[in-house]
């Protein structure tokens, strides 16, 4: 089948599971795709082993034959991503400049070296020798919150602002410094890069800051042809368009990183252009480009995490793999919380936070397609431990984390954000009472 009916069959298969979601299971969205997609894959994968059903099998080969890793980390990240970011509130996110910055950074890098030494002792008692450097390989994937699935949550919910702000600005963000940090240690890995200190962050440096600076080129490009577009709607999102399309692909060939670019251009153009062109006497002409935004993140969205659950159809999976995945899970969900704990037990001596900011930060720490895409792109037939491919191993074991995060993790993350919406409004109410009396 053509690629491109594929897609369109798949993007339709996705909105129905959503129609239907809001009759019947009434679940968030992308869990409910993702969900219905996994069963979808489960019913497939039955069809073909226990019933021979030549049907099941031509639609398994199509799906196999999608490549996941192209057609995220090369096409739909640069959209999703510049999507996200031109909803974020640059004055709230200045104010959490410095938490997100030390998330950014501090609990990302954290978090790698974390997972990977842990997950290297665990493989080692389970009696797989994997390589360590293997191991922090897929630290440095599962350790970056996935914007995609962070972002499509949150906004759902409506979490107090503070919190809503700090995970959906540290997963912008991690999400790019993650890639780089993926893309150096798989040069260690698979490019026989010298593993110096200076060679590593010449290679960290020359991807994030060189992403950084090109963000604020296409930034300032796209604002000038914005500013003097004379009003013309049409042309306004054409231009806006431009951005992750042929400047994500411009960031990919010159090897910088596209998704911190996309993420810069997102907040330059949605805080700063965005108010400069917008026209009281047309206030139609900005919501005609906001709405277009709206119902592609809406639409790539509903896509991706559809071809996330139909993954498992391609995949070589076995019940060995799966336990271990499920060990893995308890294992990343530490690395976050320590990485996550630490630098808020510095803040909080010098701001007050939600009680709840870190179990929320640990908890709502979504992984999704990003860390997929980063899986699926390592090279298979090169490395073999206990007989399996080291490819298929970490991808089955990514796989796993991933659907728990995303079903188990964004299924039960709502109590928690309602704590904080409660606490925030008990809060307001004993300020105002306090207020009412130092008036009397």
């Amino acid at each position: 089948m053509n690629a491109w009916y594929l897609l369109c069959f798949l993007s339709a298969l996705a909105i129905l599971i959503a129609f239907t979601n809001q009759y019947i299971l009434r679940l968030q969205t992308t869990i409910a795709i993702t969900t219905g997609s996994v069963v979808i894959s489960l019913v497939l994968m039955l069809a073909v082993k226990l019933l021979d059903d030549e049907t099941a099998k031509g639609i398994t080969e199509v799906i196999g034959a999608l490549d996941f890793n192209q057609l995220l980390l090369k096409g739909m990240l640069g959209f999703l991503l510049f999507a996200g970011a031109l909803e974020i509130d640059l004055h709230a996110l200045r104010k959490q400049r410095w938490e997100i910055t030390v998330l950014v950074l501090f609990s990302t890098l954290a978090s790698t070296f974390m997972v990977g030494y842990l997950s290297y002792w665990l493989l080692a008692a389970l009696g797989w020798s994997v390589p360590l450097i293997y191991c922090l390989l897929f630290g440095a994937l599962i350790s970056p919150t996935d914007p995609i699935a962070v972002l499509a949550i949150i906004k759902q919910m409506r979490a107090p602002k503070g919190i809503s702000i700090q995970v959906e600005g540290e997963s912008l963000f991690n999400d790019g410094v993650g890639l780089v940090v993926f893309t150096t240690i798989f040069a260690v890995a698979f490019a026989g890069t010298d593993p110096t200190l200076s060679g590593v962050a010449e290679l960290f440096l020359s991807d994030a800051v060189g992403g950084i600076l090109f963000g604020f080129v296409l930034a300032l490009f796209g604002h000038f042809l914005l500013c003097n577009s004379k009003d013309d709607a049409h042309l306004r999102l054409l231009i806006t368009l431009t951005i992750p399309s042929a400047g994500y692909a411009l960031a990919n060939m010159m090897e910088i990183s596209g998704a911190l670019a996309m993420v810069v251009a997102g907040i330059f153009i949605g805080n700063v252009t965005r108010a400069k062109v917008a026209n009281p006497d047309d206030p139609m002409g900005s919501y005609y480009v906001n709405s277009f935004w709206h119902a592609t993140d809406s639409f790539l969205n509903a896509l991706l995490f559809l071809l996330i659950g139909l993954m498992l159809v391609s995949m070589p999976v076995t019940l060995a793999e799966i336990g271990i995945g499920l060990l893995v899970v308890p294992l990343v969900l530490l690395a976050r919380l320590v990485s996550v704990a630490i630098p808020f037990s510095v803040f909080r001596r010098y701001r007050r936070y939600d009680v709840n900011s870190v179990r929320i930060l640990t908890w709502g720490g979504l992984r999704g397609g990003l860390a997929l895409a980063m899986a699926a792109s390592i090279p298979s037939g090169l490395v073999w431990v206990n007989g399996t491919d080291i490819h298929n191993l970490l991808l089955v074991i990514t796989y796993t984390v991933v659907i728990f995060s995303i079903v188990v993790q964004g299924l039960t993350i709502a109590p928690l954000v309602r704590k904080s919406i409660e606490a925030a409004r008990l809060e307001r109410g004993a300020a105002h009472t306090i207020d009412l009396h130092s008036d009397h």
